[in-house]
């Protein structure tokens, strides 16, 4: 199809479409961080969110220091050589983008690295489920990415990642075949109403399979929709697990789904292969990485942390670098109980012999090292 003047153009419906799906991906990411990005343009000009999604991203920290208040112009253009340098580091190239054009806001490029960055993280690094690992390294992105769709609904004349998505129905044929009983009358859905199919189809991806909807469903459906939204929403697919409590047939009742963390244990049954992290943030917004021990002969780790200071804290638990559901965790942290047994008692009011009535005596207590709590004391008559 050839491009036209209007698809070049800088409000093109497709560079909309894009630059809404890029963000939410990007958002996706960030939320373990407690970071957002509101304006794909200038968020990420003082190179502050886009250090910490490349650190979600990677699971690693920079390489080197940077500005964490960066107020003037120099200081975010050497925040933004930081993520740049880290990049090349890690041998995802980018082409004709320099820290320049990220603090000036120059979109195109921007979504370019994005773009780099989702092909890297999304599609090309992950090992997916039923794929030929040498395969998988002979094909482009897109190429993996396809074939893997079309293993997974064979009955479809899927060959894009344009038209062949426009009535719904090929969104609601995946997620059937993810998780079978699912989407079971996907055939039957009307053409007609593109907008309904894909809205069902992406509203039980997100509920029962965890992929967050990181494009609408009125855009997924746009006949102006770039190749590269699609794909994001999709290369969201092949790394999901279905959860507890999800229909198997047409006719079981959905349940809510279930929690992934209890008490103190991880349960990673099913999950795969993939790094867990756990992030413990205190009121004040200091955060620390807490170890996650895996129980030996089991598929479950163990999580020991101590808060330091009272009041709401929020535990972040990462597996493979994506937030398992319900994370963050909102924990209640309360004064420390006293220890009863470091607390000692002397005086002459607490000797057997000496004490005469009528005249006051008394004696002290000493709490030191036994923690918080409240002193309490009394006495009691003898009968008669």
């Amino acid at each position: 199809m050839p491009v036209t003047e209007k698809d070049l153009a800088d409000d093109a419906p497709w560079k909309k479409i894009q630059q809404n799906t890029f963000t939410r991906w990007c958002n996706e990411h960030l939320k373990c961080v407690n970071k957002r990005i509101a304006d794909l343009q200038c968020d990420l000009s003082d190179g502050l969110r886009l250090i910490a999604l490349l650190e979600v991203l990677s699971q690693k920290k920079m390489y080197r220091k940077y500005h964490q208040r960066p107020t003037f112009r120099q200081m975010k253009l050497e925040n933004v050589s930081v993520a740049l340098e880290f990049l090349d580091r890690e041998n995802i190239r980018l082409v004709s983008i320099d820290s320049k054009a990220i603090v000036d806001g120059n979109l195109k490029l921007i979504l370019g690295m994005v773009w780099t960055l989702i092909l890297h993280y999304s599609i090309s690094m992950p090992v997916w489920e039923d794929e030929d690992d040498d395969e998988a390294k002979k094909q482009t992105p897109k190429q993996r990415l396809l074939g893997w769709i079309q293993n997974k609904v064979p009955d479809l004349p899927i060959t894009n990642f344009s038209q062949d998505w426009r009535d719904g129905k090929a969104l609601g044929a995946l997620v059937d075949s993810c998780a079978p009983g699912l989407c079971p009358d996907w055939e039957t859905w009307d053409t007609v109403k593109p907008v309904d199919n894909a809205s069902e189809a992406m509203q039980l991806a997100d509920d029962w399979l965890g992929i967050p909807q990181v494009i609408a469903p009125e855009e997924i459906i746009d006949p102006s929709v770039d190749e590269q939204s699609v794909m994001t929403y999709l290369s969201q697919f092949p790394k999901a697990k279905l959860k507890p409590g999800a229909p198997s047939n047409p006719n079981s009742t959905p349940r809510k789904p279930g929690h992934t963390v209890q008490g103190s244990s991880l349960w990673g049954t099913g999950a795969g292969q993939g790094q867990v992290t756990v992030y413990v943030e205190d009121p004040e917004g200091t955060r620390e990485e807490v170890k996650a021990v895996l129980n030996e002969g089991k598929k479950t780790y163990s999580v020991t942390y101590v808060p330091k200071v009272m009041g709401p804290h929020k535990v972040t638990v990462l597996f493979a670098g994506q937030q398992i559901p319900k994370s963050p965790f909102e924990v209640g942290v309360d004064k420390a109980q006293g220890d009863p047994t470091k607390v000692t008692a002397k005086g002459p009011g607490l000797e057997p012999l000496g004490n005469i009535a009528g005249k006051p005596t008394y004696f002290e207590i000493y709490t030191a090292g036994a923690g918080v709590g409240d002193v309490t004391a009394g006495h009691q008559r003898p009968p008669g």
